[in-house]
This record gives C-alpha cells, structure tokens and sequence, in this order.
C-alpha cells in the first residue's frame, strides 16, 4: 500500500533533482579559479530523453500504437568542455553559475512550497477538516 500519492512521488523527485543541481553548481563556484578545471552540469533533458525511447503502455486494442516507458528518475552529470574562458583552461562563467544557483534556488522554494501544501491538505483531512 502507498502511504502518499504520485504527486508527492513527482515532487520528492524534483526535490533530488534540485538538490544535485545545487551541489553541481556549488562545486562549480567552488572551482572557480583552479588551473583547468571543468564546469559540470546536470542533463535532465538526456535522461529524458532515454527513458521516453523505452516508453510502453497496456494495449486495449490490437490497432493501437505500441510505446513503452521506462522512467528511472536518475539525472545526468556531464563536464562542459565546449568553452574555455579563463587562460588558464577553466571554463567556469562565475556569472552564469550565480545566476544557474538564483534560478534553483527559485525552483527548489517553489517545490518546497507545493510539498507544503500536499501535507497541509492532508493534515486538514486528518483533522476532520478542523
């Protein structure tokens, strides 16, 4: 038996998205200045991708399309070696990592207020409606 609905699932999921995100983008700042270091990202869009190519539903009728789906909640690190900035061979934009970490953080708060109002919803259940 699930004790919380999908919802929550998808929400604890974005959570961990967001999360390393931060930890990504942070290592990032942190390395800033280190001789040819290379900015890493995570890839959503790729596992995306990769879990849409195995998508597969229950059939009703014969004429109906076949697709599967396969979604692992896993989230791709990759190093960025596309642009060397610094003379060094860092390419870390300090710019774009501090505004990447606004934009997280924006994303994570907005998660975190719709967790909130998952478990208030349910403790007004809980309570009768009280």
């Amino acid at each position: 038996m699930k004790l919380f609905s999908k919802t929550i699932t998808m929400l604890e999921q974005g959570l961990d998205y967001a999360s390393l995100r931060e930890k990504v983008i942070a290592n990032n700042i942190a390395n800033v200045d280190t001789p040819n270091y290379k900015a890493k990202e995570v890839r959503f869009k790729t596992e995306l991708d990769r879990a849409l190519t195995s998508l597969k539903a229950k059939r009703t009728n014969p004429k109906h399309f076949e697709f599967q789906h396969d979604a692992t909640g896993n989230f791709f690190v990759a190093t960025r070696n596309d642009v060397v900035y610094n003379h060094n061979g860092n390419n870390v934009d300090i710019d774009k990592e501090m505004s990447d970490l606004a934009e997280n953080q924006i994303y994570y708060n907005a998660l975190i207020e719709q967790l909130n109002g998952k478990f208030n919803t349910l403790k007004t259940v809980i309570k009768g409606g009280k």
